[in-house]
């Protein structure tokens, strides 16, 4: 009978040869204890579940390049790691310019002024999602206006979970890049930097 360290070696030997059955079990092994070291950082049950997906998929990615005769639980915290540092610089990032952001807001002296922003806004949003692929702006928009999850998403459209979090984090990336010359808008800027938020 194989010990636990034989059957991970045994699984990630497989994993290198392309075993799908070796993947799902590791995954298995390991979801449960990754997803508590998550939360212990991000404080968000969707946002750890896409970064264990994220994790998983750059193991599948890179299995070539793993070695059986190293812990494997090594390797995969250190990858699960290395999402979460990416994942909190960008949070932190987002609020200090939100905040500078509500630091420069003013007060709309009158409800003309508050409608011609809200308008003003509202077209600086389309502009915005008319830069991304058909693709992205659909699942941007799932996501964002119709408030689904990402696994429900992935159902609806017929991809993983983990091509919804990649279309997602592209759709920011380039929204973002496009807002960023706009920091001096007005203060509704500061309610659309947050509603872009992971």
């Amino acid at each position: 009978m194989l010990t636990d360290d034989e059957k991970e070696r045994k699984w990630v030997t497989g994993l290198i040869h392309d075993d799908e059955t070796a993947f799902v079990a590791l995954y298995a092994l390991y979801k449960d204890r990754l997803m508590r070291f998550a939360l212990k950082f991000v404080k968000s049950n969707e946002i750890a579940e896409d970064i264990f997906q994220d994790t998983f998929a750059a193991v599948w990615q890179n299995r070539r390049f793993l070695d059986p005769s190293l812990p494997f639980s090594s390797y995969i915290y250190t990858v699960m790691r290395n999402r979460l540092l990416n994942q909190l610089s960008r949070i932190d990032t987002e609020t200090r310019l939100k905040e500078a952001i509500l630091a420069r807001a003013v007060e709309m002296p009158d409800d003309t002024d508050s409608r011609l922003a809200d308008t003003e806004l509202n077209a600086l949003l389309r502009q915005a999602l008319g830069s991304l692929t058909p693709q992205q702006r659909t699942v941007f928009e799932l996501s964002r206006i119709e408030l689904k999850s990402h696994k429900e998403i992935a159902a609806l459209l017929g991809i993983s979970v983990y091509t919804v979090q990649q279309h997602i984090s592209a759709s920011l990336k380039t929204i973002r890049k496009y807002l960023s010359g706009y920091a001096g808008f007005s203060s509704c800027l500061a309610w659309l930097f947050y509603w872009l938020k992971p």
